[in-house]
């Protein structure tokens, strides 16, 4: 028999115990697959892997981190440490079962008002009998237990648990290489001593050119600084832009895209006629900002001298939310031999010896890692029924989310943490705060089709700022996504103390304090 409660949530990372914080009022149960919260800075990260902006970027509105003014960027241990200290503080822990996995979600609510794909009004999201049956598996028993539930909400993130590997010609897969292959996520596993061991003194290939690729170079460089040590090369099938430092010919960084003003330059959905024929004529002043950023890149990194440099405009990647900040020794451990790097976009394959290209070309290697990313859509697919499943994405890729949160073709379930920004803490609490209280119906959600309507237009503005469209990011109208959420709670918009700051300063979670 299953066990009843108004409201699940799946995940204990970041959005989870966000989510669990404004729900707490109706006792929710949390399931954890793992035994700690935390989410991907717990599970995908190396030793080396630190937060890619200050203190005071990456925290609650209501919970300052400690000596929040340092400027330095916090490692993977200290944000876990700040996450276990909220949700400690706000007593969320009580809500969460771990080792808890997830087998097997159903929809049992047969009433048309909830009919998979309906149109009309959404309905309300605690109808007062069950909706979903979650069935759960613990480490502890092979027994599966059945929850059921008003409302769910899906926090388990696009990121994690099931590695995206390239497919391989038939004999040419990892079981013909004689060396070691394996993800990044199997390296996170690895403690120090085990993944010096891996990388010291060994030819490591990794595949990959985003940040936990550009990290994992590093620790590999560092391991063979020996008299034996041997350089990795590193695979980069698609560039994209890296940046030093937040600082832009003495400027500021986020002068250029996290301010009122410069984010008035670039396109929002729902802009009006007005707006659009002015994003038209500001456009020069939108392309010089990044035209002047690439200048300086170009001028303070070797990218030229790799062949590292991209031929897109860094706008798209800040766009795609792609933006990487590089380790401070990325390029002198190049300059030293110690990191080398091949461009290809053509087919690879393994050999014993190493791996293969389309053009001829070979690298020998003990090691090889791929950094390819997560299968984020099959982590959904394999969780939802059907026909959920099928509504999950449109054709483009896209995942249509009404403020980030609610997918307006599946009744009672939340998604949180699956549209991004620059900061995914700041837009994980602000959409849990509206979801908060929306269950609390403060106010209810516009028709079906009104929700689709403007899941399309942010999906539009998006593939017409960047070619990276399908990861959903929201980075170039961050602001008035917040400002419509504040609008739809009765919040005022303008968060600032006057004019001048509300245009020129940054925004972050503390503007959004209750």
């Amino acid at each position: 028999m299953a066990i009843f409660s108004k409201i699940g949530i799946i995940g204990a990372g970041i959005s989870g115990i966000a989510a669990a914080k404004q729900l707490a009022k109706y006792d929710p149960i949390v399931f954890e697959a793992t035994d700690c919260i935390g989410g991907v800075w717990k599970h995908c990260s190396y030793r080396s892997t630190k937060l890619q902006t200050p203190r005071c970027d990456y925290e609650f509105s209501d919970f300052p981190w400690p000596q929040r003014d340092n400027q330095t960027f916090p490692s993977y241990s200290e944000i876990l440490e700040y996450l276990d200290s909220y949700a400690r503080h706000f007593d969320v822990l009580k809500f969460v079962k771990f080792n808890s996995k997830v087998v097997e979600i159903r929809f049992i609510d047969d009433r048309t008002t909830n009919e998979p794909g309906r149109t009309g009004d959404y309905g309300s999201l605690l109808p007062g009998r069950p909706i979903w049956e979650v069935a759960i598996k613990t480490n502890e028993s092979d027994i599966i237990q059945w929850y059921s539930f008003e409302f769910l909400v899906i926090c388990a993130g696009k990121y994690g648990d099931i590695p995206l590997i390239p497919k391989f010609p038939q004999n040419k897969g990892p079981e013909r290489f004689h060396g070691k292959v394996l993800h990044t996520i199997d390296y996170c596993k690895l403690d120090e001593e085990a993944s010096t061991e891996l990388l010291k003194d060994k030819k490591v290939v990794i595949f990959g050119y985003k940040k936990s690729a550009i990290d994992l170079a590093v620790e590999c460089a560092q391991a063979n600084q020996g008299e034996n040590g041997q350089p990795c090369t590193m695979v980069v099938r698609t560039l994209h832009w890296t940046v030093p430092h937040y600082s832009i010919w003495g400027l500021p960084f986020y002068l250029f895209y996290s301010t009122r003003a410069s984010q008035f330059l670039h396109e929002r959905p729902n802009q009006g006629f007005l707006k659009t024929i002015l994003c038209q004529l500001l456009s020069p002043m939108k392309r010089a900002g990044s035209k002047m950023i690439e200048a300086y890149l170009t001028w303070k990194l070797p990218l030229e001298k790799y062949g590292l440099k991209p031929e897109h405009p860094f706008e798209e990647d800040y766009a795609s939310c792609q933006m990487a900040i590089l380790p401070n020794s990325f390029f002198s451990e190049a300059d030293k031999g110690k990191i080398t790097f091949k461009r290809s976009s053509s087919k690879w394959w393994f050999y014993e010896g190493g791996v293969a290209f389309e053009d001829n070309t070979k690298l020998d290697a003990d090691v090889v890692i791929l950094a390819t990313g997560f299968d984020g859509k099959k982590k959904l697919n394999d969780m939802l029924p059907e026909p959920f499943r099928s509504f999950i994405q449109f054709p483009s890729g896209m995942m249509p989310l009404y403020r980030g949160t609610i997918h307006p073709l599946i009744p009672n379930m939340a998604f949180i943490g699956y549209v991004e920004s620059v900061s995914n803490l700041h837009t994980s609490e602000i959409r849990c705060k509206w979801l908060g209280r929306l269950v609390d119906e403060q106010f209810k959600l516009p028709s079906v089709e009104k929700m689709l309507e403007h899941t399309i237009k942010e999906m539009e503005v998006m593939k017409r700022t960047t070619r990276f469209f399908k990861r959903n990011c929201i980075s170039t109208f961050s602001i008035n996504h917040s400002d419509e959420i504040c609008e739809e709670m009765g919040w005022s918009s303008w968060r600032k103390n006057n004019w001048l700051a509300e245009a020129f300063s940054p925004y972050t979670s503390q503007d959004y304090e209750e």
